[in-house]
């Protein structure tokens, strides 16, 4: 795969990946995106500098770059995160949810929380066999208000959570709903973990596999829009 050899472009390159956990490679079967989500996604709220965070105001105006890029052809998500904050996940699913370019998704080691509905965002999303997820009811820490509308804003939330995945992904609703009350799953605590062959067989996650695969995946698709590309010019 051939890339830039411009010392600035590389520079530019190197630099994106150290800030962002991003890069792209060009080559004969297209250019392709690969963007990482790690460690906590982090929201409103800015966590401490021990903490390895994804910043959702870096990502967003990146995918809207990639969408509009003609220089890229697909996008791959690299996913090994804890979750985090709700919103800034859900509004970093709905970008890619509604991207008309390929994208794929790999989930390595986890794709925990709020990190699910990112998974099951893309066109095609894959997991390897030792990654796990864990489906589990929405939850804030910290001081809360005691009334009945933060109780009602909590089931609002994971509705719109329940929602998405089930119209991104293959699982039923239902199905969901049950892996996030369990309660025989988790010590302490309320939920579910499922592993690599777990996630494909609930219809969460649509393949097992791994890096090639989902490169694969993604060139295929790639290949199928530049031909539907080229019969409407």
């Amino acid at each position: 795969m051939e890339k830039n050899s411009n010392p600035d472009t590389k520079e530019q390159e190197r630099e994106q990946i150290v800030q962002l956990g991003s890069d792209i490679t060009k080559g004969k079967e297209g250019s392709i995106y690969t963007l990482t989500i790690i460690g906590q996604v982090e929201g409103h709220q800015v966590l401490p500098e021990n903490c390895k965070t994804t910043k959702y105001e870096h990502v967003l105006p990146l995918l809207a770059g990639i969408e509009e890029s003609d220089d890229v052809d697909g996008l791959l998500l690299l996913l090994n995160t804890v979750g985090g904050d709700i919103e800034a996940g859900l509004a970093i699913a709905e970008m890619i949810a509604g991207m008309k370019k390929p994208t794929v998704s790999l989930v390595l080691g986890g794709g925990h929380s709020i990190g699910i509905p990112l998974a099951v965002s893309t066109k095609k999303s894959f997991i390897t066999p030792t990654a796990s997820m864990t489906v589990h009811p929405v939850r804030m820490t910290g001081l809360v208000v005691g009334a009945p509308q933060t109780f009602r804003y909590f089931q609002r939330i994971q509705e719109q959570i329940v929602e998405f995945v089930a119209n991104n992904s293959k699982i039923e609703r239902e199905k969901f709903e049950q892996f996030m009350m369990a309660t025989g799953e988790m010590a302490t605590d309320v939920g579910t973990i499922l592993y690599g062959k777990e996630a494909v067989a609930s219809g969460l996650i649509d393949k097992l596999g791994g890096l090639n695969d989902a490169l694969s995946s993604l060139h295929r698709m790639i290949d199928r829009q530049k031909g539907q590309n080229g019969k409407k010019n």
